[in-house]
């Protein structure tokens, strides 16, 4: 069964060319089984959105679909349209390698790359540029700066980044994804497995780096999600459908005063 589903918009003036991403009527599926139904909604430039709702709900494989990146590792299949400024991401002559550079990830766990922590750093500006040494260390330390991690490695560059402490390898993993210079970041819950000090600090960098990238960050954390983003989506499931938008606006309204009785009933712990 099918399902109508209109368009979300919190900001209906936005220029449509100042939509970082626009999603229409997006399903996904991992073979037969749907994972997420019928979304549309607008993500905006330079803006943090969070995505909301309780385990199950398709929460990261919508997340992971806007770079396609849950492609490498299952048998995903979408139906509609996400457009990336404009660019349909699932037309046959989008380059993938190139689509997730512009379009990066953050994971729920931290990944270093079992080298130092400066080739990993640098280990996507090999993949997509020519440059020289001294551009590259440069590159690595503006990276390692803008991911608030450069006071605490400058010392130890040539380290393993496995000796790192999991906060710290996860601003790595954020380091080593803006080094390439994408316009999006997608963050899948990351800091779900990070002490509070090392939560604190990761959001403390989501608030620096909204001024240069788009983040989208899928959180199960109520008080994370109202504290960093400007939007949030709840998404939902239920008998008759699984990962449906319920309710998509400003973070302020969506904490505040939402206008669905689900978003209510989740955001006051009535339920999931």
């Amino acid at each position: 069964m099918t399902y109508s589903t209109k368009t979300m918009t919190p900001n209906p003036r936005a220029n449509p060319h100042q939509i970082a991403l626009n999603i229409h009527h997006l399903n996904c599926y991992y073979g037969r089984k749907c994972a997420v139904e019928g979304v549309s909604m607008e993500i905006y430039p330079n803006q943090v959105t969070a995505i909301i709702g309780p385990s199950g709900c398709g929460k990261s494989t919508f997340l992971k679909s806007l770079n396609r990146i849950s492609e490498l590792d299952s048998d995903a299949v979408y139906e509609g349209n996400v457009e990336f400024f404009g660019q349909n991401i699932f037309d046959s002559q989008v380059n993938l390698n190139r689509l997730r550079k512009q379009i990066g990830m953050v994971f729920q766990k931290p990944n270093p790359f079992p080298m130092s922590i400066y080739d990993n750093v640098a280990y996507g500006v090999k993949l997509f540029y020519q440059v020289s040494r001294s551009r590259l260390d440069a590159i690595v330390e503006n990276s390692l700066r803008g991911a608030a991690l450069w006071d605490e490695v400058k010392d130890n560059l040539h380290k393993s980044a496995l000796s790192l402490s999991g906060g710290q390898q996860q601003r790595l993993c954020i380091a080593r994804a803006l080094a390439v210079k994408p316009k999006i970041l997608l963050m899948d819950e990351p800091c779900s497995a990070l002490d509070p000090i090392a939560t604190m600090k990761i959001e403390q960098l989501i608030h620096k780096l909204r001024d240069e990238f788009t983040i989208v960050i899928v959180t199960h954390n109520m008080q994370q999600a109202s504290r960093v983003s400007d939007y949030t989506a709840f998404f939902s499931t239920d008998e008759s459908r699984v990962g449906y938008l319920v309710e998509y606006d400003r973070t302020e309204k969506i904490f505040s005063n939402p206008s669905d009785h689900q978003t209510h009933d989740y955001i006051s712990g009535r339920v999931g």
